[in-house]
């Protein structure tokens, strides 16, 4: 990708455009079902959920038909916002914002129990990106989850989020969907994490062909929170 491409992901005009073209529904790097299992373990039906960077996915439809009751999906692009209202006008648990990530004022600190986000940090610069997971923070109550899912591997991924020493970090893989037929990860097992990501070099190998999911769990209790879905994980 080159920098001008990058830097246009950033910008409502380039979404607009590319969502007045393309009729969709489009799903980056995973669809629901494959992450259904890692989901259920930190995000319960009752939750209220935040979906960064919708687009026309139809990620949130999938959530509410598995049981999930309040789904808010914000974008930059008016153009898919306008769309997906039309679409969902039906379904009372969705709910669709024109939103900076970066500026979520609109929402109350403290408001969502989980935010969900497939690849909307990765597009952005390391300003922006650390913007968006302040905001992210601030809208998340205690113990809330955080769930990134993106290319980007630990060795800048985990400096980012470990730096700003709010949340508690685990890290899950899951096979690229478009890449291969069999699945070689447990994703409901976090692997072992290390500061300086050697640890998960070592075990997935230089170039692995995964997507990283990092749940990063806010406050000081994030450490008992995430060994409870571990323990709830291990007990169904």
């Amino acid at each position: 990708m080159t920098g001008a491409a990058s830097q246009a992901y950033g910008e409502a005009w380039y979404w607009d455009e590319r969502y007045r073209k393309e009729a969709g529904p489009f799903d980056w790097y995973q669809k629901y079902p494959a992450l259904a299992p890692l989901l259920r373990l930190y995000v319960r039906p009752h939750h209220r959920l935040l979906l960064v960077g919708c687009g026309n996915s139809v990620f949130g439809e999938n959530m509410v038909d598995d049981g999930y009751q309040d789904v808010v999906n914000v974008d930059i692009s008016s153009v898919v916002i306008e769309q997906m209202k039309k679409k969902y006008h039906d379904k009372p648990q969705m709910k669709y914002m024109k939103m900076d990530v970066k500026n979520m004022s609109d929402f109350e600190t403290g408001s969502f129990d989980a935010v969900l986000d497939k690849g909307t940090c990765g597009q952005n610069s390391q300003e922006h990106a650390t913007k968006m997971l302040g905001e992210v923070n601030r809208i998340l109550k205690d113990t809330g989850v955080y769930i990134m899912i993106t290319y980007g591997d630990p060795s800048y991924r985990l400096h980012l989020l470990k730096d700003m020493q709010i949340w508690t970090v685990q890290l899950h893989v899951i096979d690229r969907w478009d890449r291969s037929s069999k699945q070689k990860w447990d994703l409901t097992k976090p692997l072992p994490l290390h500061d300086d990501s050697t640890s998960t070099i070592s075990l997935l190998g230089p170039k692995p062909d995964v997507h990283y999911i990092y749940v990063c769990i806010k406050g000081d209790n994030g450490a008992r929170a995430s060994s409870k879905a571990e323990a709830d994980e291990a007990a169904s």
